[in-house]
């Protein structure tokens, strides 16, 4: 689509606001609002914004930022034709300079894809996005809506209502859906994303996320990505499924003469994956609550291995059907959570499977059995390493971690570390009900 074709539809589709879209680092979705016969303008010379107040962006004496509309991104909001039509484009940020803004997570992003296309890479994502619905009416109170389980067929309740919404209604912004089905937890859901480059599924989730909680609003329900919400139940992941492509369509994980039937690159880039898990948990379960979700018990990976049918290991190489086994070779990441900026999880986790790469590296043996059965000794002996257990502890060992710092740049790497260790400090600080309960 050109500038012109795009001011065309506007006019055509009768749109009278357009949202422009970026998030901070963080992930959490900011936007600037500007009329629709704006639109001309705004693509010609981009729309100020002050950054100062955006998370990580930038300080007061250099809070001028600029907006460049992203055009392939535009897309009419489904659900605003009630109330006059609204439209969105994604954003990359710049600065007063016109340059780009090395902060910007969606920069980020596209810095690290153009390093993995240099070197004849196109990096593809598929994620498995989890999230809890809940009873609007009866917050602070946690109560879940039904009392469901793993792909139990429900009935047409709210909660299959609002999923096939917007399910149906990804396409608007050029994603589409590919399976829904109800989680192990009681209220718990999971929708997953067709395959695609990492931009456009990056861009993809964060619609998503926008179009779930409307949709859940319309219902009288809540829709949650905390990635521990509930004491006792299994908590919301994010599994990613990633492989790397080359510019004609093969895909290099890819081999069938190997037992898991996927490539040297593929365990070259798994062993990155793994060497870097450490650091990389910090881009990927970013918040205090996502250790709360990373704990042996509950079907999360806390042990950094590999395997096919062990479930309980960081990484996973999923079975394909015959007929589907050259495309469908390819890695699971099973740490990243709802939580995350998608940005920076996808940045983080290529570049570490880049380095990989680069060094050639090898994965140790595969485990196939199930790891939080494993003594502290036969995992000293397997040396078979664990997740850090807290967010201060993943993002001290993202300090030191040279590749992920260079892949976020020093601005956004200081912040990032600098705002959680921050969270950290306060969270440290709080009085939990739990405490209570046990002392007083």
């Amino acid at each position: 689509m050109t500038k012109n074709e795009l001011i065309n539809r506007i006019k055509k589709e009768n749109i009278e606001f357009l949202y422009l879209l970026f998030t901070d680092i963080t992930g959490e979705p900011k936007k600037v609002t500007i009329p629709a016969s704006m639109v001309k303008s705004a693509l010609a010379h981009g729309v100020w914004f002050d950054g100062s107040s955006i998370e990580g962006f930038a300080r007061i004496c250099e809070s001028d930022m600029l907006l460049k509309l992203d055009i392939s991104t535009f897309s009419i909001l489904p659900w605003s034709e009630e109330n006059g039509r609204t439209a969105q484009i994604i954003c990359d940020v710049y600065l007063p300079n016109e340059k780009l803004f090395e902060g910007d997570p969606r920069g980020i992003l596209k810095r690290t894809l153009e390093k993995a296309k240099s070197m004849g890479y196109v990096y593809y994502v598929g994620p498995e996005i989890e999230f809890f619905l809940l009873e609007r009416s009866e917050l602070p109170q946690l109560q879940l809506h039904d009392k469901k389980g793993y792909f139990d067929l429900g009935v047409q309740s709210r909660a299959v209502e609002i999923c096939q919404y917007t399910m149906r209604n990804m396409h608007s912004f050029g994603v589409q859906c590919e399976t829904y089905h109800h989680e192990v937890s009681r209220g718990q859901h999971e929708i997953d994303l067709s395959y695609d480059h990492a931009l456009k599924i990056a861009d993809g989730i964060i619609c998503l996320k926008h179009a779930l909680r409307y949709y859940s609003r319309t219902r009288g329900l809540k829709v949650t990505f905390m990635p521990k919400p509930i004491f006792g139940m299994n908590g919301s992941g994010m599994h990613v499924h990633q492989s790397l492509w080359d510019n004609k369509g093969h895909n290099l994980f890819y081999n069938g003469k190997d037992p898991y039937n996927i490539s040297q690159l593929a365990y070259q880039f798994l062993a990155g994956q793994m060497m870097h898990a450490r650091s990389l948990v910090s881009l990927v379960a970013p918040t205090i609550n996502s250790y709360k979700r990373l704990v042996p018990g509950y079907e999360a990976p806390v042990y950094i291995c590999w395997g096919r049918i062990n479930r309980s290991a960081l990484l996973r190489i999923p079975m394909a059907s015959r007929t589907k086994v050259q495309e469908g070779a390819r890695l699971e990441l099973r740490c990243p959570d709802p939580s995350c900026n998608p940005y920076l999880a996808f940045a983080g986790m290529l570049s570490a499977g880049l380095d990989g790469i680069q060094k050639k590296l090898k994965p140790p043996a595969p485990v196939e059995e199930n790891v939080y059965g494993f003594s502290d000794d036969k995992l000293k002996e397997m040396d078979i390493a664990t997740l850090p257990s807290t967010i201060e502890e993943a993002v001290s060992a993202l300090d030191n971690n040279d590749v992920l710092r260079k892949t976020l740049g020093e601005n956004l790497t200081r912040h990032f570390i600098h705002a959680k260790k921050k969270e950290w400090k306060e969270f440290l600080m709080q009085v939990t009900n739990w405490e209570v309960d046990r002392y007083l």
